[in-house]
């Protein structure tokens, strides 16, 4: 990745608040370009919510121009119309994307978790930490959806631009690397 640049959005969607961290990589240097949230809870109506996140997303899309967004998914919950109305954020906030031609990726909560602590069931406090100490940044404990929007890009670049090789089965494993295997 020599002399190359990449943005990422990474975002964490909610219907309350929603987080929002832009990294960008400089030869494979990670730099925060910035992070915030979208306190949505003081809208009234589920169609002024999700106005207010497609001109957000819009807005972060002309001034950061990402190469690529990244989204947390819903995760399963006891409450079909909670999901529901993420679900409708995800959207959303995916279509702005869309609309710009910017490819999107989604990923699950325990995934980014894992990606950016080692722990799958970490909690918002602790990934805020590791961010710290991985990115150089002082958190705020009163912006932990932007520090789990950050997480979310982090986890997008670790997924897809990390050094190591991407095994496709176990069979193309086996063949390729044959002098690991013990008979």
């Amino acid at each position: 990745m020599k002399g190359q640049e990449k943005v990422i959005l990474g975002i964490d969607p909610g219907t309350s608040v929603m987080g929002y961290g832009i990294i960008k990589l400089i030869d494979k240097k990670i730099h925060i370009l910035q992070y915030g949230v979208i306190h949505l809870s003081k809208y009234k109506g589920q169609e002024i919510k999700l106005r207010k996140i497609q001109e957000k997303m819009l807005s972060l899309i002309e001034e950061f121009l990402p190469d690529q967004v990244a989204l947390e998914a819903p995760f399963y919950g006891k409450n079909i119309q909670s999901m529901l109305k993420l679900g409708r954020a995800q959207g959303v906030a995916m279509a702005a994307a869309l609309s710009r031609d910017i490819p999107i990726a989604e990923y699950a909560p325990r995934r980014i978790k894992q990606a950016v602590t080692g722990n799958g069931n970490a909690s918002k406090e602790q990934v805020a930490k590791m961010l710290q100490n991985l990115l150089n940044f002082k958190h705020d404990d009163k912006l932990l959806d932007a520090t789990d929007a950050l997480a979310v890009a982090l986890c997008h670049h670790y997924q897809n631009f990390s050094s190591k090789p991407k095994v496709k089965s176990w069979s193309s494993f086996v063949r390729d690397n044959a002098d690991r295997i013990k008979k």
